[in-house]
């Protein structure tokens, strides 16, 4: 029965109730954030029933083919929030600039960003994608609609975030500060259902998450540590490695949270124009938010993730989260290497003097 279970709304309130001066804004912004994702479940479950899969024809300010979901996913989180009188202003991966408020609602204290749709190249192949957001604080006294500069915070002064996850079930993955919780939605019921409460990482693994076909481009830290892995048992870390890539930061999230690992999309030499591949404000940081929350790590290799500063709207970044230990030995590894970038196969872990772990 219901009376029996934790909703989404029920498990807010809880935390609100731990600061007698908050009014439920927040509360108010988390909830049409789930309303949104639950009308995106729906529209993703019925694929090709609604003619909602394929390209759109377009594309967004990355350079990349908008699918038709993506776009639908951007308009369904604009209408599901913007009308509330939470946020001042949005920005989305679909958008080239901030989303300005309608003159007609009224503004709030918050700013959204988000990934209305995140591993979109899987949506025809019918493997789990996901939505992806994180909410700041706007700039007090402006009155004015935010400019991207607005955007510009360290993750670390986030408010909240969390993703959904559009698998065999519907999840919702959220933090507001106070550790990671998950909440499965009921079908039968229409609402998010409290079904993982607390989540640990653990605290050693022996899975890893990289794309094997960009092996050529990676740094000499990145390459020692997967070849590493990959020697096993007889190798330096004395143990076997499974390794998983699923080209969906929402589903390998989701799988490090489940079950443990760590997630490398590192900085490398095939696009030297791009520093990383995923997106700092609505990718990496409310990633990082969620997995240190779940006592993990985020970092880009040379920092922690949630302790840059943004320069632009669309910024890419270098993104390892996972087990504290596999993320700290890889940010080892690029301090020992000095970032330079060069690989020295007389002195690396290959080569006629293997450097001591």
């Amino acid at each position: 029965m219901l009376a029996d279970r934790t909703t989404l709304a029920r498990f807010l309130d809880a935390e609100r109730r731990r600061h007698p001066g908050a009014v439920g804004d927040l509360n108010s912004l988390i909830l049409d954030v789930a309303i949104a994702c639950k009308a995106i479940a729906g529209r993703v479950a019925h694929g090709a029933l609604e003619g909602v899969l394929g390209a759109e024809g377009t594309v967004n300010v990355q350079g990349e083919t908008q699918q038709k979901l993506d776009v639908l996913a951007n308009d369904i989180f604009l209408r599901a929030t913007e009308w509330g009188g939470q946020v001042a202003g949005m920005a989305s991966e679909e958008l080239d600039d901030p989303y300005g408020i309608p003159a007609e609602y009224p503004r709030g204290k918050y700013l959204l960003v988000f990934d209305p749709l995140d591993g979109s190249s899987n949506i025809d192949v019918n493997v789990s994608v996901g939505s992806i957001f994180s909410i700041l604080r706007a700039p007090e006294g402006t009155g004015e609609t935010p400019g991207p500069e607005a955007f510009l915070q360290p993750g670390s002064t986030q408010v909240a975030a969390g993703y959904a996850i559009y698998g065999p079930s519907t999840m919702l993955v959220l933090t507001t500060g106070r550790g990671t919780h998950g909440f499965t939605l009921d079908p039968r019921l229409g609402e998010f259902i409290l079904t993982r409460e607390a989540i640990r990482i653990p605290e050693t693994t022996q899975e890893f998450a990289i794309n094997a076909s960009n092996r050529r481009f990676w740094e000499p830290a990145v390459r020692r540590y997967v070849d590493e892995c990959l020697a096993g048992r007889s190798g330096p870390r004395g143990k076997d490695f499974n390794m998983r890539w699923v080209a969906s930061l929402v589903a390998e999230t989701h799988r490090i949270l489940t079950r443990g690992g760590v997630f490398l999309y590192p900085r490398d030499a095939k696009d030297p124009a791009r520093p990383g591949r995923l997106r700092l404000l609505y990718e990496a940081n409310p990633v990082a938010f969620v997995v240190e929350q779940a006592g993990g790590a985020a970092h880009t290799g040379r920092e922690r993730i949630l302790d840059v500063t943004p320069t632009a709207l669309h910024q890419r970044i270098p993104l390892v989260f996972g087990a504290v230990e596999e993320v700290e030995r890889i940010a080892k590894y690029h301090v020992e290497n000095v970032d330079s970038g060069v690989d020295t196969p007389l002195y690396g872990t290959r080569g006629l003097f293997r450097a001591a772990n």
